[in-house]
């Protein structure tokens, strides 16, 4: 597979396919651009998408921009809302920052990758400049954006700051002088956008690449954080395992496209194998991307062991009633919050609601009061969280 071809695959748009391939060709040195706005926290396989593609270009020799939109955050893009963003404080900005590159160097090779934020140019610019930026589209242009298109067809308030946002992702390129930019396929008006400021500037317009949308754990909708339906960077490797191991055999496919890369010929093979077989290996690939192979190895024994043979995993946490609660016996769903094991005490209602709160593998109910014995009692929480509670 030669490098367009590569770089091609499992693309959803490419605009200026003909002119990548021409300066792919003559060996040019692309400057490569992916810009994260840092509104949360942690990020998600929906971005591995767009990372693996950012890679690939940073091992083909290329130069990957890591644009970390800190002044674009203030705004919050629209792509893809049906109402404005809530704004962040800059002291949430900066936090979200610091975790985003950690988590990108996952990936990405430091040592290879230009780290740059939006506030370098656009905390310098005037009023007047905001002004001449906003001259260059119309809202008529901004209106054949179908989020916005709809929003304004179904009279729900579109602010000013949202129409400056294309023009202010747009912008990034010509201020990095862009040759790629990077995106998931709701971003193709911001990024066609940068190809028309970097015309008017004088610029060689930049290739747009957007690609698909990860679907989620649910095997609906796009994998997000709003969804409840995302594996995160930053999740334990258990967790990434679980979570791979709960997704459909329709979706696994495209996990093994979009996430590991595999090519149209590997997925064939890949079809051919036994479904819990071809979904066991995903998880141990994308848990060892992340945490190696040794630990992926042993997540599977784990998994194996819980899930296919009916026992419990060795290293199940232990937790102390009288430690956590300072009491000997207490209602399990306190015991379970006080664990700081889940998101939320909500979290906790819901899994007993379905039924999905075990005490030595029988289902209880949220009023169930734990007295343990000296040597602890099991508890399973959902399918991936066991623990033992002891005095």
């Amino acid at each position: 597979m030669d490098q367009l071809q590569l770089i091609c695959h499992c693309a959803d748009t490419i605009i200026g396919r003909e002119e990548l391939g021409k300066k792919l060709a003559s060996g040019k040195r692309l400057k490569v651009k992916l810009g994260v706005d840092p509104t949360r926290p942690d990020l998600h396989f929906g971005h591995l998408v767009v990372f693996n593609k950012l890679k690939q270009f940073q091992d083909l020799g290329h130069e990957a921009i890591l644009l970390i939109g800190d002044y674009t955050t203030t705004i919050g893009d629209p792509s893809g809302r049906s109402a404005e963003r809530p704004l962040l404080s800059r002291e949430q900005i900066e936090a979200n920052y610091a975790t985003y590159i950690d988590q990108a160097f996952k990936i990405l090779d430091p040592s290879k990758t230009t780290v740059r934020k939006n506030s370098e140019w656009f905390g310098n610019m005037s009023f007047s400049d905001v002004i001449l930026l906003a001259r260059q589209m119309t809202v008529a242009q901004m209106l054949e954006r179908e989020d916005f298109g709809n929003r304004y067809t179904a009279k729900t308030p579109i602010s000013i700051v949202e129409f400056l946002y294309p023009l202010l992702q747009g912008y990034d390129s010509v201020a990095l002088e862009a040759d790629v930019e990077l995106g998931g396929r709701d971003q193709l008006f911001n990024l066609f956008v940068g190809r028309v400021l970097q015309k008017n500037a004088g610029q060689d317009e930049q290739i747009v690449i957007t690609m698909p949308l990860l679907v989620g754990l649910d095997g609906t909708r796009k994998m997000s954080k709003s969804y409840d339906n995302y594996i995160a960077f930053n999740d334990t490797a258990r967790d990434i395992f679980g979570k791979v191991m709960s997704i459909s055999d329709e979706t696994m496919l495209t996990y093994y496209a979009f996430l590991l890369l595999k090519t149209d010929e590997e997925i064939a093979q890949l079809k051919t194998m036994h479904p819990m077989e071809c979904k066991k290996k995903l998880a141990e690939e994308l848990c060892a991307k992340f945490y190696g192979r040794q630990v992926a190895e042993s997540e599977r024994e784990q998994f194996e062991k819980v899930f296919s043979g009916g026992d419990v995993p060795d290293d199940m946490p232990t937790f102390s009633v009288e430690k956590l609660l300072g009491a000997k016996f207490a209602r399990l769903v306190d015991i379970l919050a006080a664990t700081e094991l889940f998101p939320s005490k909500k979290e906790i209602h819901r899994l007993f609601q379905q039924g999905a709160i075990k005490v030595a593998g029988e289902k209880v109910p949220e009023t169930f009061l734990l007295e343990t014995e000296k040597e602890g009692t099991v508890v399973q929480a959902g399918k991936r969280i066991f623990i033992r509670i002891v005095r």
